[in-house]
């Protein structure tokens, strides 16, 4: 069967042997007027491995800032929510390695808390080492992992308990949607808790956008690697021949929007092939949208807050003020 191909669409043949939410999404996203990828394809193994550097990094200041946070402050926070929900059981969405929220944990503990742990992770990996690990090194803690999507997760836990809710959700990972997008996260979060329920979540402040972009540019190209190995990944994984060497990284930060954003940018008039039968056209220093890291003033999160139905009570900040975790109570 001939197939032809129109500049700047992709063309699909009756034939298409690769299937499934990822080649579908991707080609979705290359199909758009314009192109993107979903950055949560990032975390193949690699990528997983080159996000452990890039926060290793010096530029990359954000686990660092959160980490000083939860390490420095963590009486005043379990102080603030004893005030603010009384008795309460703990929910973290993406819990990860529990880094940072284990010395929150291990404060609520000394405070003789009576609480459950309840991480939320996509990754059933990530549980079972929590699992395996938290209760070697927090042997009085009560945890209960959930493998899944953080809403069906976060409904799980109100059914194992009717105490109040405490969310965790840190890492500056509400920066990885867009204002609008934000909202809308927020908005059906707070639909899943109840009145009194407490959110405490961490933004990156803005501030001089030059220390920004090298978090997002480091010295090192890990982060430039990091987007790379995405395209690496459907090449491997979708029968792609994208080339990396006809693409360019190529972060910005607009310091008005607070919008941090990375693209990888085709250096050429080129056509990739993904699969048998599908093809997609770059004009020549087109970009393709790979993520945003999105930076909030104190004022941009005490207005999110109250949009999505949330009342600011407490604001904890590293020594910099260069990131915060700010104590949200539902209405």
């Amino acid at each position: 069967m001939q197939t032809t191909v129109i500049p700047g669409h992709t063309v699909l043949c009756k034939r298409k042997p690769v299937t499934g939410t990822f080649y579908q999404e991707v080609i979705k996203g290359l199909s758009a007027p314009q192109k993107y990828l979903d950055s949560k394809y990032f975390y193949d193994a690699e990528g997983d491995r080159l996000f452990q550097q890039i926060m290793q990094c010096q530029e990359y200041y954000l686990t660092g800032c959160e980490m000083e946070i939860f390490a420095t402050r963590a009486g005043e926070i379990a102080a603030a929510l004893a005030q603010q929900a009384g008795t309460f059981d703990v929910v973290e969405l993406g819990a990860g390695d529990a880094t940072k929220s284990i010395h929150l944990l291990r404060q609520l503990l000394a405070d003789g808390t009576d609480f459950t742990y309840f991480p939320i992770d996509i990754s059933a990996n990530v549980i079972q080492q929590l699992e395996q690990q938290l209760p070697v090194m927090l042997p009085e803690l009560r945890m209960k992992g959930l493998n899944g999507e953080y809403f069906h997760m976060l409904e799980q836990a109100n059914t194992f308990s009717h105490k109040r809710k405490v969310v965790l959700f840190m890492g500056g990972n509400i920066g990885n949607f867009d204002t609008a997008a934000a909202h809308d996260f927020c908005r059906e979060l707070r639909d899943y808790l109840r009145p009194g329920d407490l959110l405490l979540t961490g933004f990156d402040l803005k501030k001089n956008p030059q220390v920004i972009l090298r978090a997002y540019n480091d010295s090192a190209g890990i982060t430039r690697a990091f987007n790379f190995n995405l395209l690496t990944r459907i090449n491997r994984e979708l029968g792609a021949d994208f080339d990396i060497t006809r693409f360019e990284h190529y972060p910005t930060y607009d310091p008005g929007t607070g919008a941090c954003k990375s693209y990888l940018v085709s250096l050429e008039k080129q056509q990739v092939k993904i699969g048998s039968d599908v093809y997609i056209d770059f004009e020549a220093y087109e970009p393709l949208y790979m993520e945003i890291s999105q930076k909030y003033s104190l004022e941009d999160t005490g207005q999110l807050a109250l949009k999505s139905g949330f009342q600011p009570v407490g604001l904890f900040f590293d020594s910099k003020k260069w990131f915060v975790d700010a104590l949200w109570k539902c209405l």
